[in-house]
Parts: C-alpha cells; sequence; structure tokens
C-alpha cells in the first residue's frame, strides 16, 4: 500500500493510467486514420487556422488540405504528440463517441479510486498528451458512465510537454496549489521525473508488471493500493 500525506489534489494521466494503451493504439487512433481525409476535405474552411498548424510544424507552408491530411496520417503512424494533430483527432472522435461507434475504456480500480478521492473533498484533474476535448470525450462516454462532473480541470500539451519539468510548474499553479500538495499518476517514469522535479508527490502505475519495484519511488498496479490522507 503506497500512502502519501497531504494530497489536496491529483492529477492523471490517461493512457496505462486510468485506460488501457490498447483502446487508443488499436480503437481511437485507427478511427481517427481511416477518416481523417475525408474529415479534413469536408471541413477544410473551419480547419484553416489548423491546417496552419500542421503547416507551420512540418515546416511546409501552403500544403493543401489533402497534403496536410496525409502529414496528419503519418504524424498518427509515428504516435506524435503534435498539438495540431490532437485538435483533429478529438473532433473526429467527438463524432464517434457521440454516435455510439464505440465508449471509453476505463479501469474498474481507476473508476473507484478517482470516485473515493472526489467523495473525500479531493480535487481531480487530467494531464494528457490528447487534446483537452478528446480527454472530456473520453470520460464522458467511458464504460463506466460520464465520469466529467468530478473532474475540475483538464491539461494537455499546451500546457507544455509532459517531460517537461515547467509543464507542471504551470499546473501547480493554474490549481492554485504548492506542488506538493498534489500527487501525479503515470505510467512513464520520464513524466513523473518532470512532476518530482517540480516538486509534485508522484505514483507509476505498472499494470502490465513490466517496470518492476526499482523503477520508481512509489509503484503499484492499481489505484486500489494508493492511500491519500
Amino acid at each position: 500500500m503506497i500512502k502519501l500525506t497531504g494530497v489536496k489534489a491529483v492529477v492523471t494521466d490517461i493512457e496505462g493510467t486510468t485506460s488501457s494503451i490498447s483502446f487508443v493504439h488499436d480503437v481511437m487512433f485507427p478511427y481517427a486514420r481511416e477518416r481523417m481525409a475525408a474529415y479534413v476535405s469536408a471541413h477544410e474552411a473551419e480547419l484553416g487556422d489548423v491546417i496552419a498548424a500542421v503547416c507551420s510544424e512540418a515546416g511546409k507552408p501552403g500544403m493543401t488540405a489533402e497534403e496536410a491530411s496525409a502529414t496528419l496520417i503519418q504524424w498518427i503512424d509515428e504516435d506524435r504528440k503534435a498539438t495540431p494533430l490532437k485538435e483533429i483527432q478529438g473532433r473526429i472522435w467527438d463524432e464517434g463517441f457521440r454516435s455510439g461507434a464505440f465508449t471509453g475504456h476505463m479501469y474498474e480500480d481507476a473508476v473507484a479510486g478517482l470516485k473515493r478521492w472526489y467523495e473525500a473533498g479531493r480535487k481531480l484533474h487530467v494531464y494528457s498528451s490528447g487534446s483537452i476535448a478528446a480527454q472530456k470525450l473520453l470520460y464522458g462516454f467511458s464504460d463506466a458512465g460520464d465520469l466529467t462532473p468530478m473532474f475540475s480541470d483538464y491539461f494537455d500539451t499546451t500546457t507544455g510537454p509532459k517531460r517537461e519539468q515547467a509543464s507542471y510548474a504551470k499546473i501547480a499553479t493554474a490549481i492554485g496549489l504548492p506542488a506538493g500538495g498534489i500527487v501525479f499518476l503515470s505510467d512513464v517514469v520520464a513524466e513523473l521525473e518532470a512532476a518530482d522535479g517540480a516538486g509534485f508527490q508522484t505514483v507509476l502505475l505498472d499494470r502490465a508488471h513490466e517496470l518492476g519495484a526499482e523503477a520508481w519511488a512509489n509503484v503499484t498496479d492499481s489505484f486500489d493500493n494508493i492511500m491519500l490522507a
């Protein structure tokens, strides 16, 4: 059992932490990939700023919508954490969730843990590479129902990269608490290192038992083993 004291707020990752990596990579990514070209073509006018951002990040100004779509698909295949990609993926996933094409996978222990902490008065937040819109969809249309009322705020790559200490300092400021009163949960050691450097308390979720107890100071395979005081 991991016992943490002085925790007033929780910031949680999604993939591998509250939701399975396979759901995101085997369901959500292919869904967006298959529909990317048609979606960009159909919504080219309203996606002007996003397409411009794709051109800027790719270093290829003036790309056509078709060229931008090809670049976005390439980024999906590379699992690139590009903000304009996350923006368009989020829009496509919105259609998928709302049409009932799929619901967001959630680990039962994660749902139980989040509800336990919420009911105890702790503020819950999400920090994921996926866009804020996509985060709200995943939790809003989850296997366990609409979980969004439990969350106070959401953070994505617009705050900063998840492996940079400054991103967590920004999150602590946004939450309005000293970093030591916040715990960050993730399945990626490099993210925990950045959060730890900013003064956060941290827990590594090693659900597949691939990393081992020596990977981080606080390691568990379940939210059931995390006690906040």
